[in-house]
């Protein structure tokens, strides 16, 4: 039967019906293939399932070399229906298992296990624990000729049946089938079976086979781009694997931030809170697109109050603040922060200021204090002038901070919390002379997040060009013992840099990449590349591999697993996550 319809036309669409132009010549039915334009196509139902299947069961058919559309439609059975349905089927079972016993058969294994998974699920879709669906798997097979089709569908359907999976073609029915796989969300076959929450969750086929299993399924799983080595996509979840870390490695312009913000965004979309250090205002756009707080310390009328104080920083939050002006002071006064100490004669001295500026303003060990507003860095000074000559030293060391030219940054209470499920200080304002001390403060106000809050929240951490704090004594730190402690507190740290020599070459470095379980590497420099292969135990391939990459390749390893991959946004994304020259164009 052929059907002639969808004539290619120049005119405009008004005038030919509506049909644009582009579209097929015709469509030419037949008993088992339809041929559209150039295209032969057969649509294969799965009517048969086996008993067991493992996650991602469906992904050996989109690793299939040829063109195969996979089309999965799913209606969801409401609860009543499903639990008077479960009656019936329970009922009709244990009547066959009594006409089987009243006849002095022997018991039927198979009866009995459907009885049994019936009586189960029954239970479990009363407690609400799983719902029932009907689902629709068809496969479209498509060829250049008619006889290179009939071999693809051999060829699937040889390795459907080695998933235990049953096909039948729909004789006579193929336009419906083809429908059936366009994405219009209409099944014009009908031929569904009914589905649990968890034999359709195993359904989903979107997994990478060369990464291990993980030890527990989170729900967390993140697309990470298209897998290299095969048609289907890599998707990896890292709130599964033994430490929630990852590190980013590849030379300039190779794709790593385009990656880190992909990754951030897509884990935003699954509730997980994440704070960013921004140095080069890379991550705004994407702030202000998801409702973000953006904190840029250096702007004009930004300022950030180092002895604001919270009760649920813990009951010793005020000894704890106490203790943290003194290197605060001490970066401040020293200017840089790798090897900020206080003379000893100025310790006592700056603890006396600093609590009798909190009495000034009524707070003292009561939390119920701690609501009351803060005192400034102002205060602390004046409160040093009148403790002595080693008060008024200290307080004239500090008037450049209070009065002086760099006051501006903490010259009134905090202009904004960072709260939020996104909060990203930029601090590509900050001048240099207020760099320690700024990038001290954005650290010590995660980690405070980061400690005092519940652990049942994924939080992420993304230090972006984190080559400028492997530099500093604090902020290497800082690192450090967020890669060591970061999972207690249900928080991951994503450590992005462009030179793997910045990461490999410290004790700190080497300390945040071996304790990353997820390890992202893209193209690497030939001077870079020796070091990187001994810190991730390198293939000669995979080593080939990294010197070649094109821009966005990348290789995602845990342990001795590896797969390449290529990152993948959709055109939203896109705009959210291109920076540089390229953006705005693919």
């Amino acid at each position: 039967m052929k059907l002639f319809t969808l004539r290619r036309s120049r005119r405009p669409a008004a005038e030919t019906g509506g049909v644009l132009p582009g579209s097929p010549d015709a469509v030419e039915v037949g008993g088992r293939s339809v041929h559209v334009g150039a295209d032969y196509s057969a649509t294969l139902a799965v009517t048969g399932y086996p008993v067991e299947v493992g996650a991602g069961w469906l992904e050996p058919i989109l690793s299939y070399p040829g063109r195969v559309d996979v089309a999965l439609h799913i209606e969801p059975v409401p609860p009543v229906v499903a639990s008077d349905r479960l009656r019936k089927q329970r009922g009709r079972l244990e009547s066959s298992r009594r006409t089987d016993a009243g006849k002095g058969r022997l018991d039927d294994p198979g009866l009995d296990a459907a009885a049994a998974d019936a009586a189960e699920l029954a239970a479990r879709v009363a407690r609400g624990e799983a719902r029932l669906f009907r689902l629709g798997l068809y496969l479209t097979v498509h060829a250049d000729t008619e006889a290179e089709l009939t071999d693809r569908v051999a060829e699937v359907r040889a390795l459907a049946s080695s998933l235990l999976l049953d096909l039948a073609p729909a004789t006579w029915r193929q336009l419906q089938g083809w429908i059936t796989s366009l994405p219009l969300a209409f099944d014009a076959l009908g031929m569904r079976r009914v589905f649990d929450t968890d034999a359709l969750a195993a359904a989903f086929p979107f997994t990478s086979p060369d990464l291990p299993v993980t030890a527990g399924n989170t729900g967390m799983g993140v697309l990470y781009g298209l897998n290299l080595a095969s048609a289907g996509v890599v998707v990896w979840d890292r709130w599964a694997q033994s430490n929630f870390n990852a590190v980013i490695l590849s030379r300039s312009g190779e794709g790593k931030s385009y990656l880190a913000k992909l990754d951030l965004l897509r884990n935003l979309y699954l509730g997980v809170e994440a704070f960013v250090i921004d140095p080069e205002d890379e991550y705004l756009r994407l702030a202000e697109a998801v409702g973000g707080t953006i904190i840029r310390p250096g702007a004009p009328g930004v300022r950030i109050n180092p002895l604001d104080l919270s009760a649920a920083d813990g009951d010793d939050a005020l000894f704890r603040r106490t203790l943290f002006m003194q290197t605060f002071v001490a970066v401040l006064t020293a200017g840089d922060d790798t090897a900020a100490t206080l003379a000893p004669e100025d310790v006592p001295v700056l603890d006396a200021a600093v609590l009798a500026a909190y009495r000034g303003k009524g707070i003292t060990t009561d939390p119920r204090t701690w609501r009351r507003p803060p005192p400034l860095l102002a205060d602390v000074a004046h409160a040093l002038t009148e403790i002595g000559d080693a008060g008024r030293t200290l307080a004239a060391r500090l008037h450049p901070y209070v009065k002086g030219s760099f006051a501006g940054l903490f010259d009134g209470p905090t202009t904004t919390a960072p709260e939020g499920h996104l909060v990203v200080y930029a601090i590509k304002d900050l001048p240099d002379e207020l760099k320690p001390v700024g990038t001290l403060l954005t650290l010590d106000a995660i980690w405070r997040k980061v400690a005092n809050s519940s652990p049942d929240v994924r939080r992420m951490v993304l230090v972006d060009e984190a080559w400028l704090l492997l530099r500093a004594g604090l902020g290497a730190k800082f690192l450090f013992r967020l890669a060591k402690s970061a999972r207690k507190y249900g928080a991951g740290l994503t450590v992005v840099t462009q030179d793997a020599a910045d990461v490999l070459g410290t004790e700190v470095g080497r300390a945040v990449a071996s304790n990353a379980a997820t390890q992202v590497l893209l193209r690497q420099a030939p001077q870079a590349i020796d070091a990187v292969t001994d810190a991730f135990g390198l293939t000669d391939g995979e080593r080939t591999f990294l010197l070649s990459a094109a821009r966005g390749d990348a290789l995602l390893a845990c342990g001795n697993s590896r797969v390449a991959f290529h990152s993948l946004a959709s055109d939203v994304e896109h705009q959210l996550v291109v920076t540089g020259p390229t953006a705005g164009r693919r």
